[in-house]
């Protein structure tokens, strides 16, 4: 079922983007005991294991239901474009009790059994030790999970920023959803209060969500962990964000090879191993045709072949067709099998 965030005049001159660490931990947190998001993510999820087993996640679990509510207070948007963790932690801790339990409770009733649990029972006894605990909680996994790994992060997110901070200025607000994600329609219509404006529409979401923004405007983030699909949803008081997938994260994890590995071109042959390995963010045919120094009839038979594979996917953007590596893809071109 649909999101529908209802846009007022104001609110169509407050986009802003951010980069929130806080986020990235969170949805880190996520990712580990989440098997469809690991194709991108094996080299980094090898690196964290020891780390990861040290530290007990579950209350941070039992608050992140397959389909439904996730606590706000956890990861409010970023006050600024890069708040650094320390600031975004201080925030958590400031939360209400009030506030913290009511949110609690929405994501505890969204697994069943989960407010009946120990730690279920004990975050809505005492909200505001739950409160001091998971922030606690997410401080530890911050430190050994992504503060590591934060300048590749930062850097890639900031990159996505740029490029999209370029491409709203180039093309518009409505133009700019169509490159973040599919799930995104925007379209003129009535916001709830029936004053007019336009509504932004997140398909293919959990749950039934209606938000009018009332002049807070909407915080747009990039996230490397979210992929594959974006998250909104924010209740009041916390203001209104959208997260999507970052642009590149098919190579993030990737380390600078002089050339295709051997083994890979014996598989797929030299050019079109080439074409795999070259795609470390998304690129149409006329620019890898460029860095390979091919013809581009040549580069857009090896795309449709690996396409068809399953190793590479594609998404139209104004004149052009990008293409992407899937997490097969990514496996092959860069990944070795994450093993015990």
């Amino acid at each position: 079922m649909p999101f529908h965030l209802h846009f007022g005049e104001s609110d169509l001159l407050r986009f802003r983007f951010a980069v929130s660490p806080l986020w990235e931990t969170q949805e880190a947190v996520r990712t580990l005991v989440r098997p469809e998001r690991h194709g991108y993510h094996l080299p980094w999820l090898r690196r964290v294991r020891d780390a990861a087993a040290g530290i007990d996640l579950g209350p941070l679990h039992l608050l992140m239901p397959d389909a439904g509510h996730n606590p706000d207070f956890l990861c409010p948007a970023p006050l600024g474009a890069l708040a650094s963790f320390e600031e975004e932690i201080e925030g958590v801790r400031a939360t209400s009790p009030e506030a913290a339990r009511n949110d609690i409770a929405l994501a505890l009733a969204d697994t069943p059994g989960a407010a009946r649990t120990p730690a279920g029972r004990a975050m809505l006894a005492d909200p505001a030790r739950a409160v001091r605990e998971l922030a606690d909680l997410l401080e530890r996994a911050w430190r050994a999970l992504i503060e590591p790994e934060w300048p590749r992060l930062r850097a890639l997110l900031e990159a996505d920023v740029a490029y999209h901070s370029r491409r709203l200025a180039d093309s518009g607000f409505e133009r700019l959803l169509g490159e973040l994600s599919p799930q995104l329609k925007w379209g003129e219509g009535t916001q709830g209060n029936g004053s007019g404006g336009a509504t932004l529409t997140i398909v293919g979401t959990h749950g039934d969500h209606v938000r009018v923004l009332g002049g807070q405007g909407l915080v747009l983030m990039p996230s490397v962990f979210c992929w594959p699909r974006v998250v909104s949803g924010y209740e009041a008081p916390w203001q209104p964000a959208l997260i999507y997938p970052a642009r590149g994260i098919g190579g993030l994890w990737t380390e600078a090879a002089d050339r295709t590995p051997d083994v890979l071109a014996r598989l797929l042959g030299r050019a079109r191993a080439d074409v795999l390995c070259a795609l470390d963010e998304p690129a149409g045919t006329t620019a890898l045709a460029h860095r390979l120094g091919l013809a581009p009839s040549s580069v857009s038979s090896h795309l449709s072949v690996l396409r068809e594979s399953g190793l590479l996917t594609s998404r139209r953007y104004g004149h052009q067709v990008l293409y992407e590596r899937t997490p097969l893809g990514i496996t092959l071109a860069v990944s070795q099998p994450l093993t015990d």
